[in-house]
Parts: C-alpha cells; structure tokens; sequence
C-alpha cells in the first residue's frame, strides 16, 4: 500500500475541524482533513438559528452561514478537504488508515488533531423501540436538512440548550410542541431559548420525567409524571400524552474511539461529557504529535470548538516548528485562550471550567483562576423578572429581555448608537440607556434569543405601538387583527398588525408591529392568527 506523507492530519470537519485545519494551513502546514460525511461543517449546517457569543464566534450568524465562512477559509490554505472518508485506524506512530469510496489508503503524518465531536445520548423506557422515538439530533437533520417533519404532535424529553433550540425549529416547521419535560427542578439551557417556547404556548414541565411510550407499530401516546427529589416517579402523578413523536434530547457523549486506539489515555469526567482523552490546556494529548478539540475534548458550545480548534491548530503546528510568528501566537493561541475562558466564565458553563482544570492538572499544567463569579435565577420562562413599568419616552425604545449571564453581545455591536451596554465583556447582562435609543429596531434583528422588543406608548390615545421579532412562515398580513399572547403563549387580547418589515440585513428575522392597548405593551410578548 502506498503511504502518502503529509504535515498534519485533521480527523473531523465540523466546527473544531475547520477552525484547526484553518490554522495549521494558514501556518503552512500541509494539511489533509478527512471526514465521513459527504459535506464539511459537522452539525452547522444543522443549526439554522443563530449563534450566541462575540464577533469573534459568529454572533448573531446562522448556524449554516458559520460553515459556508469556515470552508471557505480552510480553502484558501493549505488544505486538502477529504469527505465520505472514513478513518477506521489510526495508532500512536501517526499513521492514519482511511477508506473512501473507491480505495483503502493511509497517511502518515506528523502530528494529528482529533475532531470526531460526540454521539447523542439515549434514555431506555418501555417503548423506547417504537418508530416516533428519536434523538433530537436525528429530527434536526430530517427537519433542517431533508425538509421533512419527524412528526406533528412532539413531545420532548430534556432541556438542554438542544431540545430548547430542536422545539424552536419544530414549531417554525409547522409540528405542535404537545410538552416538553425536564427530570431536573429547573430548565438546563438558556433563558431566552426557554421564552420563545413559552411564548408559544409550550408546557414547560420541570421535575417530570417519560415513564412509558405506547402504539401499535408507532408512537400514539406518551405516559409522564412527576418525580420526587430522589428522581424517582411520583406515585399518582401519571399523565397520558397525545403524541406521534417523542425526541430524546438528554445529552451527548464524546466519541474517544479513534483517541483510544491511538493509545491517548482516556478519563472520565462527568462535567465534560463523559470519557475524554486527557488533554493539557493547549489540547495536547498523552501521546506527542496528537490533539483534541471540540466535543471530543469535551461537550460545550460551537463557539468553544471553533477555538479550541484554533488552540489545536496552532499547538500542532508549533510542533512542527511553524509558529507563524508574533501575529499568529496572538490570533490562535492567546487570543483563543483567553475567549475560552470568557466563554467558560458564565454560570452554566462553570462544571466546563472546573472539568477542564481537573484534566490539566492531571497533565501537570495549572490554570490561572481569573473568572468572575456570577449569579442569577435560572429555570423561569421569563428570566428574574418581569418589567412592569412602560418606559418613559416620546419615541419608540427597546426593551431588553435578556437577565442571565450568557457568552453574548451581538446587541452591544449592532447599535449604531451604543445605546446598549455589557460591563463585565461579554458574560454580563445588557443594559439599555433610554436616552440614546431611537427605537430603530437593528438590536433585535441580531439577537439570538429573540429577546428584544420596542415599545411606544408615545402616542396619543389609548393605543401603543409594539414590534415583535417574528421567525415563522406564513408571515401576518398588514391590517390582520390578530390574538395577542403573553409570555406564557396565553391570550392577552386583539391586536392589528400595521407594518412588517423585512430586509436581507436582517437575515430573516421580520419585525412585525403592533397597535393594541397601551397596557398590553408590557404584558404582549407573541400573536397568533385568529384562525
């Protein structure tokens, strides 16, 4: 078998993979990135949301968009993109055995950077089997990619940022959200993620868990109940469900099989994921000339892979003895580490951090402590809590739903005034100062979690004006009457549609406005068709 000779193997070609291969390419390092898919970009290409973060990690970007930027940059490298390439072994000399479609080869490199990401979890329960059940993941790709509906009335299991965003997208697609039940007493992902499926409607049923899944050759039904603080069932308790789908979102384990074949040593930490390979903080492995990034190296957000495939990208190639100089250590190994560790510093990404250091200094390396503690109520629809009060303006100005401490600012970079703030870089809340707000509405069109309003009670009369984001097809026509609803999906009252704005800025997200009652303003947070 002919051996190819080549700089650096990239195994992987989703978030992680991409970035790592950008830099290594960019430093001259003949790269080969392999993947078994027919398309690069791993599950970006699934994400039709958009991300959170800073401009340095998409922000306010869709998911799809992210990966059509990173192919394109890892195309302008020195990278050799190998897709429906399976590798199937690989060992500690670096010698890396892989089949596409047509042959067995193998590469021989000098250093390798594994991306392999991670495989969703599964819960067992009687039924589990039946065709309806599903991983999130798998609905995400039949919905996002194949344009298909996995079903119509769904009920999801896990709160995770994943089923918050897999609910979403199932409601844009026209399916029913019957429930969606936590075990936890309170919600696991994002606040704002929470919002836009309360504002539906959506039951939110923390403390609850699936007992059983029942229909003759698919699901018809789903039984549910609530459990104690032990975990266990609640005798009594038991609710039957009308469903045809039932998504299993409750987590994701990462793939090590390639890193332990290749001798890494692998550990288990539950605030990663799972079993990971042990890695120091430049995502150097136990064995010289190997590195991990993204999921692999533990489960977080796209925003972390993509720099810590940075991070691996320019330790692989130190190793080889191409630094880039002074520009690229900034760019790809402080930078990166130092947003990482902004990342890392929001309260729902603290067990990342505390795994993290517990792996570094199992390879001997410290980490400097220099995050900041937060606080914050999490689990509430709403957030902390529900401002009342209409704010004082003779024009339209927005209002800020956003109270958890989350990695993002999109809304801090799109105002042209400044008018919104961040004080604590990125991980604080954002503060609206009323004065330099125009009511021009751009903040909303970048917010991922569709948590900014504008409000006018400027107006004579008994009638105010509210804009809404809106991500929903058929779109309201102008001078619909329609049902107002409240953060809770419940019905508030009647409103009129009397502009919707569109634009290619604002990357389909359309600003609907609405004239209704002035003491709705604060109290109407979604509509829906009177039919």
């Amino acid at each position: 078998m002919k051996v190819e000779k080549v700089d650096v193997v990239v195994i992987g070609a989703g978030p992680a993979g991409l970035a790592a291969a950008e830099v290594t390419g960019s430093l001259g390092a003949k790269t080969v990135v392999v993947d078994e898919n027919s398309q690069p970009g791993g599950q970006l290409f699934k994400q039709i949301h958009k991300f959170f973060g800073s401009s340095n990690h998409y922000a306010g970007t869709r998911g799809f968009n992210i990966a059509r930027e990173l192919i394109a940059r890892v195309k302008e490298g020195n990278v050799d993109l190998r897709l429906d390439t399976v590798c199937w072994d690989l060992n500690e000399q670096k010698q890396v055995m892989l089949a596409d479609k047509e042959r067995t080869f193998q590469l021989q490199a000098k250093a390798v950077i594994l991306a392999t990401g991670a495989n969703e979890k599964s819960i067992v329960f009687p039924g589990w089997t039946l065709p309806g059940v599903m991983t999130a993941g798998a609905a995400q790709t039949l919905t996002n990619i194949h344009g298909v509906l996995p079903g119509k009335k769904v009920l999801i299991i896990g709160s995770g940022n994943v089923g918050l965003i897999v609910g979403y997208q199932l409601l844009q697609g026209g399916a029913h959200i019957v429930a969606l039940v936590e075990a936890a007493p309170t919600t696991g992902g994002y606040d704002v993620h929470v919002a836009k499926l309360a504002r539906k409607g959506v039951p939110i049923l923390t403390s609850h868990t699936i007992l059983e899944a029942r229909g003759k050759g698919r699901v018809e039904e789903a039984v549910i109940a609530q459990v104690d603080q032990n975990w266990q069932p609640i005798a009594g308790t038991e609710k039957t469900l009308e469903v045809d789908t039932i998504l299993l979102a409750v987590g994701l384990n990462p793939m090590v099989e390639l890193a332990s074949m290749a001798g890494c040593q692998v550990v288990y930490s539950p605030a990663l994921g799972g079993y990971v390979p042990l890695h120091d903080e430049n995502m150097a492995t136990t064995v010289p000339g190997i590195f991990v990034a993204g999921d692999l190296a533990g489960v977080e957000e796209a925003s972390s892979a993509m720099e810590e495939g940075h991070l691996a990208g320019w330790s692989a190639a130190k190793s080889l003895g191409l630094t880039g100089g002074p520009e690229a250590e900034r760019r790809f190994f402080v930078e990166a580490r130092q947003n990482l560790e902004d990342l890392r510093s929001a309260p729902l990404s603290r067990k990342i951090w505390e795994g993290k250091k517990k792996l570094w200094a199992q390879m001997g390396s410290a980490a400097e402590e220099n995050v900041v503690e937060y606080t914050y109520v999490s689990g509430k629809p709403c957030g902390k809590s529900i401002p009342d009060r209409l704010p004082v303006s003779d024009r339209p100005v927005a209002v800020v739903e956003c109270w958890q401490n989350i990695p993002c600012d999109p809304c801090t970079a799109a105002c042209p005034r400044q008018a919104i703030t961040i004080e604590d870089h990125l991980i604080g809340t954002p503060k609206l100062d009323v004065d330099k707000c125009n009511g021009c509405g751009i903040c909303m069109t970048k917010c991922p979690g569709l948590a900014i309003f504008l409000v006018d009670g400027s107006l004579p009369g008994e009638e105010g004006r509210l804009t809404l984001p809106y991500e929903y097809r058929p779109l309201p026509q102008v001078e619909e009457t329609v049902i107002t609803l409240d953060r809770q999906g419940q019905p508030v009252g009647q409103g009129r549609v009397i502009r919707v704005r569109q634009s290619e800025k604002f990357d389909r997200t359309v600003l609907v406005t609405l004239q209704l009652p002035k003491e709705h303003l604060m109290l109407v947070r979604g509509f829906k068709s009177l039919e």
